[in-house]
């Protein structure tokens, strides 16, 4: 098949979802094209049967916001037609679906018609999407594509509550390379962070407001006043700066490491004894289920998804949103001991594998054979 996946590039779960897919399905000969206005931070080197089309948005002085969904629409046409493509894969429906219907109304003036599949990922339904401004267009555009799909049970039922959605949504779970994730710590790499030999948690995210990252430096507070830890916070945003502020507060600077965006999360994970995700809400978790395929417990919210992929008391522990004082003793529960850290790490590796992506691909690969 030949594949338009297009997404946003950014560290964000719907890009990081999109990129590894469109690997995968290049690794089982299928040729995918990527259009988006940068190239994918998970697209690494060159690969057989992988294409980037660079999504390009003319400034002219008329223009106070250049017009990117007018450009992308343009690509899309573009591509489609002097790559001959199959299908389009549209990931994050704000701006993508409605450029595709422009595009696909486009290519049907020309006899061409392309079918294209829309996957929903959190908050392009449960935040943005919901937006007065935006609602009507995101409404149309996701009804007139022609399949639509959600990471999870939750963002399924949270988006026929909230739009007027005349068709079915199809549940397909966001996937992990549990192959990727299973590596051995690097003794060298965990004894510069931990050198005494302290428990290590973890937190990776985009830092936006609804990440609470101020409640994984309140819960690491109350963790290392039982137990000698450190804290490691992964990626960037928004809210770092209150973060770092708390943390200067609360005189944790000695303990905490704020590391800036990372590629290579294996490497990373691979060392942690706990991960912590205080969102607000998730419509999934990937950043908790790509914890778990390295063997690392979750310390999570009960919010949105993530019990459908956080097994109460098996991968780890949930509380509600803001309940600080609740995920603080339940961290203690995982690390106090030993022998139970090392019993949650294997129950969340074993749990990851039901998400592996050779389990999860085949199924994107059906639904697309139905529109061949």
């Amino acid at each position: 098949m030949r594949i338009g996946i297009v997404c946003y590039p950014t560290f964000g779960g719907s890009g990081v979802l999109a990129t590894e897919l469109g690997k995968a399905l290049a690794e089982k000969d299928h040729q995918v094209h990527f259009i988006t206005y940068q190239q994918p931070v998970r697209l690494g080197a060159f690969t057989p049967n992988l294409f980037y089309h660079e999504v390009q948005v003319p400034t002219y002085p008329l223009f106070d916001y250049p017009p990117y969904e007018t450009a992308l629409a343009s690509t899309m046409v573009d591509v489609i037609k002097n790559n001959n493509l199959d299908l389009l894969h549209v990931h994050y429906a704000i701006p993508h679906a409605s450029a595709a219907y422009m595009a696909k109304q486009i290519l049907k003036k020309e006899g061409k018609d392309i079918p294209v599949i829309t996957t929903l990922h959190g908050t392009d339904i449960t935040l943005v999407g919901r937006d007065k401004t935006y609602a009507p267009v995101v409404t149309f555009s996701i009804n007139e594509s022609d399949a639509i799909t959600a990471v999870s049970n939750n963002l399924r039922d949270e988006t026929f509550k909230h739009f007027k959605i005349t068709k079915e949504i199809e549940v397909i779970y966001n996937f992990v390379d549990v192959q990727r994730f299973r590596k051995k710590p690097f003794d060298a790499f965990r004894k510069v962070i931990a050198p005494n030999g302290e428990r290590i948690l973890l937190h990776a995210s985009n830092f936006r407001k609804l990440k609470r990252v101020q409640d994984v430096v309140k819960i690491f507070a109350n963790v290392i006043k039982t137990i000698p830890s450190k804290l490691l916070f992964v990626g960037d945003g928004p809210e770092r700066a209150t973060a770092e502020a708390l943390c200067r507060e609360l005189s944790l600077c000695d303990h905490i490491q704020f590391v800036g965006k990372q590629e290579q999360m294996e490497d990373i994970l691979a060392i942690a004894d706990l991960f912590l995700l205080t969102s607000e809400y998730e419509s999934f978790g990937l950043a908790a289920l790509e914890a778990m395929a390295a063997g690392v417990p979750v310390i999570s919210t009960n919010a949105g998804g993530l019990p459908e992929i956080n097994i109460e008391g098996n991968t780890g522990y949930m509380g509600n949103v803001g309940d600080v004082e609740e995920m603080s003793s339940k961290a203690l529960k995982i690390i106090s001991d030993h022998e139970t850290l090392l019993g949650f790490k294997k129950r969340a590796a074993d749990h990851a594998k039901q998400f592996d992506i050779h389990n999860i691909v085949p199924e994107y690969e059906k639904l697309y054979e139905r529109f061949l």
